[in-house]
C-alpha cells in the first residue's frame, strides 16, 4: 500500500486572522536593519581603504584575518632582509679594506654597533641549521635579542623545536620583553649548570688524585691514610648525630606536649633507622660492640695506635 504523503496547511497571508500591519512593520524594521548593516560595512571598508590609501600601502582586501597574514609575511620577510643586510655588511668589510669600514658605515648612516649585530646574526643564523628557529622569529627585534644563543641551542631548536626551557612556539609568541627576560632567565640557569659541573669535575678529579697518591704509598703508610680518613667520615657522622640530629629531635620533644605518644614513636624511629644502619655495618664487617663494658679496651688501644701513628 502507497503511503499517504504529510499534509500541512497552507497559511494565506491574506487570510484575516493574521495581524497585517504588524506583518508588515517587521519586515520593514528587517530591511531597514539590514540596510544599516550593509552601510555600516561600506563605511568601514572606506575607512580602511582611506588608510591604506593615505600610507601608499597596497590593500587587496579589508578583511582583518587577510591584513594580518599580509603582515605576518612582511614581518617575515624583514627578519631575511636583516640577515641579508648582515651577509652584506661582512662581504662590505672584507672588501673595503682595513680601516675603510666605519666610513663606509657613516655613507650608510648605520651605526657600528648596529652594523656588527647585524653581522653577528649573519654569521650566526644564515645556515640550514638555524631554519626553524628562523621561521619562528617575527620581528628583527627578536632575531637580534636572540645573538644570545649558542651553536649548540640553535641545534636543539633545529633537532626538537627546544631548548632547555624555551621553545619555538614561545619566541612566535611572546613580546620582546618578554623573550629578553626569557633568554636572560635560560643564560643564568646554563651558567649555574656549567659551574656545577665544574666543581663536580674539580671533585672527582681531586679524589682521583688522592686515589693515585694513595696506591703510591708503601702498604703500612696506605693503611694510615686510609684509617685517618676513615675517622674524619666517622667524626663528620657523630658530629651529625650530636649536632643536626639532636636538634631535630630537640625541636620534636618541645612541640605540642599533648600528643607527646605519637612524637616519641616517631622519634623512636628516626633513632632506630641510625641504629639499625650501624647495625648492619657491625654485621656486614664482623665487628664488636665496643659499646658494652667488656670491649671498652678496644677503645684504648684504637686511641693508642692513634696517638703512635701521630707524625712527630
Amino acid at each position: 500500500m502507497a503511503r499517504i504523503p504529510n499534509q500541512y496547511p497552507v497559511i494565506d497571508l491574506t487570510d484575516a486572522c493574521i495581524d497585517q500591519p504588524k506583518v508588515a512593520a517587521a519586515m520593514a524594521l528587517m530591511r531597514a536593519d539590514a540596510a544599516s548593516s550593509a552601510l555600516a560595512l561600506a563605511e568601514h571598508d572606506s575607512a580602511v581603504r582611506a588608510v591604506a590609501q593615505r600610507l601608499g600601502y597596497q590593500l587587496d582586501t579589508t578583511d582583518p584575518d587577510l591584513i594580518q597574514r599580509d603582515i605576518a609575511a612582511n614581518m617575515r620577510r624583514s627578519v631575511e632582509a636583516c640577515l641579508e643586510l648582515g651577509k652584506g655588511l661582512c662581504v662590505l668589510k672584507t672588501a673595503c679594506g682595513h680601516g675603510n669600514f666605519i666610513a663606509r658605515l657613516d655613507v650608510l648612516q648605520m651605526s657600528p654597533d648596529l652594523a656588527q649585530r647585524l653581522m653577528q646574526a649573519a654569521a650566526k643564523f644564515s645556515n640550514t641549521a638555524s631554519t626553524r628557529l628562523l621561521n619562528a622569529v617575527n620581528s628583527q627585534t627578536k632575531l637580534l635579542e636572540l645573538l644570545c644563543l649558542d651553536d649548540e641551542q640553535i641545534e636543539e631548536f633545529e633537532l626538537s623545536g627546544q631548548s632547555g626551557a624555551l621553545k619555538l612556539d614561545d619566541i612566535a609568541s611572546m613580546s620582546v620583553k618578554e623573550l629578553r627576560a626569557k633568554l636572560r632567565e635560560e643564560r643564568l640557569e646554563r651558567a649555574a649548570e656549567a659551574k656545577l659541573l665544574e666543581q663536580k669535575n674539580r671533585r672527582i678529579d681531586a679524589l682521583e688524585r688522592k686515589a693515585i697518591a694513595i696506591e703510591c704509598l708503601v702498604p703500612d703508610e696506605r693503611l694510615t691514610h686510609l684509617m685517618r680518613e676513615a675517622a674524619a667520615i666517622a667524626r663528620d657522622a657523630e658530629g651529625a648525630v650530636l649536632g643536626g640530629l639532636r636538634q631535630a629531635l630537640l625541636a620534636l620533644n618541645q612541640h605540642q606536649p599533648e600528643r607527646g605518644a605519637r612524637r616519641e614513636v616517631y622519634m623512636a624511629g628516626l633513632v632506630g633507622q641510625v641504629q639499625a644502619r650501624l647495625s648492619d655495618l657491625r654485621e656486614e664487617f664482623n665487628l664488636p660492640d665496643v659499646s658494652k663494658a667488656a670491649d671498652q679496651k678496644l677503645l684504648a688501644e684504637m686511641d693508642q695506635w692513634w696517638k703512635d701513628s701521630e707524625p712527630a
